[in-house]
């Protein structure tokens, strides 16, 4: 066993180290030992292909096949959760770690510890900047976030709560989407109107205020409203 390939193993095994702890203090799904078998396996793979005497175009190969890899185990610790995405940045540093590994199984030590260095800044330096860019006023932000509006009402109105709406929607103006009604069980009889709209969080004082207008309806016995999870506005 040569003292190089020694050495290769030891700088990929204290890179993954570097890069895990980091990981393993957040308590992150891929922590310390997780990314220091993806750092050390990528640098065994690649120094595999040196062993074998199948030149650069050998290593070349294989460590395509560890990108795949890399990239089937970063997809196993992405999650989605009540529709946002988790996990994906665990997943980047992975393969990051695994670029890492390669780098040192091919004996380019600098630039592995250069990929190492930026791995780090990445999750502590520009973690501090994402944090402080997220609690920017909503307003700078390209955000569209889904509101329904629930108002219910005696049967005979149902016409009216509906222009009243409508008229409303239009009017102050809002991204109107869908406007139902459905029978509610009672005496006397009651409809329920629904109506869902899209806009900017920023915007959503127009619909309290819409909210608050309806409920001093005479038909009106109920008026609620609900937000999902806000969104990046599509491209």
């Amino acid at each position: 066993m040569s003292a190089d390939f020694i050495w290769r193993l030891l700088a990929a095994f204290a890179c993954g180290v570097a890069i895990g702890l980091e990981r393993q203090m957040r308590q992150r799904t891929a922590g310390l030992r997780t990314i220091t078998l993806v750092a050390s396996g990528a640098c065994l793979f690649v120094t595999l292909g040196m062993l074998t005497g199948n030149g650069v175009a050998g290593v070349t190969q294989i460590a395509a096949y560890v990108v795949s890899g890399v990239g089937f185990l970063g997809g196993g610790v992405i999650m989605r959760d009540k529709g946002s995405i988790q996990g994906i940045n665990t997943a980047a540093t992975l393969w990051c770690s695994a670029a890492v590994g390669v780098l040192c199984g091919a004996g380019h030590y600098g630039p592995a510890l250069a990929g190492t260095v930026v791995v780090l800044a990445t999750n502590t330096v520009l973690r501090e900047v994402s944090r402080a860019i997220n609690a920017t006023p909503v307003s700078s932000a390209d955000l569209v976030r889904e509101y329904v509006l629930t108002v219910v009402c005696r049967e005979h109105d149902e016409i009216h709560i509906r222009t009243v709406l409508s008229n409303a929607m239009y009017s102050q103006p809002l991204s109107f989407q869908s406007l139902t009604s459905e029978d509610v069980d009672g005496d006397p009889p009651r409809i329920q109107v629904t109506a869902t709209l899209r806009m900017h969080p920023k915007d959503q004082p127009k619909l309290e205020l819409m909210a608050s207008r309806l409920s001093m309806e005479k038909s009106v016995s109920s008026v609620s409203w609900s937000a999902k999870e806000a969104e990046p506005t599509p491209e």
